[in-house]
């Protein structure tokens, strides 16, 4: 939904008047405002402290990309620094009470999307290696297919061993150990932490992918919020309540699901792909 159509400015054409100063004539000229959209948050304002700008509302105002935002996705710096993706949330939110740290990871990818459609369309162009026969082939995906999982079609499905606590957590018993579980869902600063520590564990070539990721998401175990616990038991959890953890944090999470099909040219495969959501999701070629 655009607005601030219209809204670039006319100069006075009044005969008798003297030609204005250039000051006032940049007021006029340049007034041109970017178009604005409001985006729905999958959270729909949940799991936000009270305190939180987007607590309890379902959409944020964005303006759509302009030449200053693609300076931004094309900055080396910022690039190899990671934080492209940040400077452009920052730009784009119109709010700027508004920390993108703050906002829940699915909030983030739907403003990402939706400034991806709305700058360059619903297509994205990518190259794809088939997972069956390793054939590298280039692919459209239609970003409108994409899918929006809701907070309130999340705990209207909600299993019958999930519950929502009056701080925004979702608390399970595993089913093997029987450890009750607090689970709280990831935000930008969380994401930003966490793909920081894997990159470091890839360096060291110690990858820890699975205990790093519980260490994150769990937020108690049987009412014990310390740190040495929460560490203790991501290292030492069955298998099975270590799955299981995984599957329901992916259930619970509202979220845009960008798994768009996909089939290999060359081998017929047919597969749902995870599209990524990085800086070169602007620049597809």
């Amino acid at each position: 939904m655009s607005r601030n159509k219209n809204r670039l400015g006319a100069m006075d054409s009044t005969p008798e008047a003297a030609s204005p100063p250039v000051a006032a004539m940049e007021s006029n000229v340049f007034s041109f405002v970017a178009p604005t959209e409001f985006v729905q948050l999958p959270s729909e304002g949940r799991f936000y402290p009270a305190d939180h700008p987007l607590f309890n509302e379902k959409t944020i105002e964005i303006k759509q990309m302009t030449a200053k935002e693609e300076d931004i996705l094309t900055s080396v710096t910022l690039l190899q620094n990671g934080v492209a993706l940040e400077r452009l949330l920052e730009s784009i939110i119109v709010d700027k009470s508004i920390n993108p740290k703050t906002l829940l990871v699915g909030d983030r990818n739907a403003i990402v999307i939706s400034a991806r459609v709305s700058g360059y369309g619903n297509t994205y162009k990518t190259e794809i290696t088939c997972p069956n026969c390793a054939t590298e082939q280039k692919h459209n995906f239609d970003l409108n297919e994409a899918v929006v999982r809701k907070t309130s079609d999340i705990l209207s499905s909600l299993p019958e061993n999930i519950s929502v606590t009056d701080e925004g957590l979702f608390s399970v018993t595993l089913p093997k150990s029987q450890l009750n579980v607090v689970l709280r869902l990831f935000d930008g600063n969380d994401e930003n932490i966490l793909n920081k520590q894997l990159e470091n564990d890839r360096k060291q070539k110690t990858d820890k992918l699975v205990t790093t990721q519980l260490r994150h998401m769990i937020q108690s175990v049987n009412g014990n919020n310390t740190q040495e616990a929460v560490d203790y038991v991501s290292h030492n959890l069955p298998s099975s309540d270590s799955a299981f953890l995984r599957k329901i944090y992916r259930l619970i999470v509202p979220n845009i699901e960008l798994n768009l099909g996909f089939t290999c040219r060359a081998c017929s495969h047919t597969e749902d792909m995870e599209v990524p959501l990085t800086a070169d999701f602007f620049w597809p070629e």
